[in-house]
């Protein structure tokens, strides 16, 4: 008769032990992405005012909305670019892609040497990304109920992350403060509220006052 042998107890032990270490390592590693790309955003919604502030510093004016951008920008090529209204905000929404001043804002920028980046509207990198593949932009204060002029907004983050966020840089409340979360509805965004919870898994986009 042939003798059928199995797993003893010591051996089964050892595979569940393997098993429980790739996990941990794996969910560990995903924690760790996590951190970073949550870093990488904070980073955005930092980096952006200050780039707006230099320009300003430099010619008294807002990126985007400089009435004297060609002025300033063009030199010998009178067509690079177009100058903004002078109202002292930037005109148009945050995720916009035609010529309107929140678009012009990275070419202006990008002109006088701010930041690096093509100054071509129609490339297809000239509109700026975060780290998880949404818009990055800018637009008029008021979005999401926020104070100030101005605001930047990044689109297509967990709501796991939006949280995080809001705790990295602000009150720790995404319907609150001068970091807020809000969902893509057919007539803008909405804001995040008992009504409309934050759920992990769902996709939002945070502003934050410029």
């Amino acid at each position: 008769m042939r003798t059928q042998h199995g797993f003893t107890l010591v051996e089964l032990s050892i595979v569940l032990l393997v098993i429980g270490l790739l996990l941990g390592g794996v969910l560990k590693g995903q924690a760790l992405i996590d951190s970073a790309r949550v870093k990488n955003l904070a980073q955005d919604l930092r980096t952006v005012p200050a780039l707006a502030h230099a320009y300003q510093d430099a010619y008294r004016a807002l990126p985007g909305d400089d009435p004297g951008a060609v002025l300033h920008l063009c030199g010998s090529t009178p067509a690079c670019t177009r100058a903004g209204n002078g109202n002292g905000s930037v005109d148009g929404d945050w995720d916009a892609s035609t010529d309107l001043e929140s678009v012009r804002f990275w070419q202006h920028l990008r002109l006088a040497g701010i930041t690096t980046g093509s100054t071509d509207l129609s490339s297809p990198g000239y509109l700026p990304r975060n780290a998880l593949g949404g818009r990055l932009g800018v637009q008029r204060g008021g979005i999401l109920g926020l104070p100030g002029t101005l605001a930047v907004c990044s689109g297509a983050i967990p709501g796991s992350m939006a949280r995080a966020l809001d705790i990295a840089l602000d009150d720790g409340e995404p319907s609150t403060g001068s970091l807020r979360t809000g969902t893509q509805g057919t007539s803008g965004i909405i804001p995040v509220s008992s009504a409309n919870p934050l759920v992990d898994a769902s996709l939002y986009t945070v502003c934050a006052s410029l």
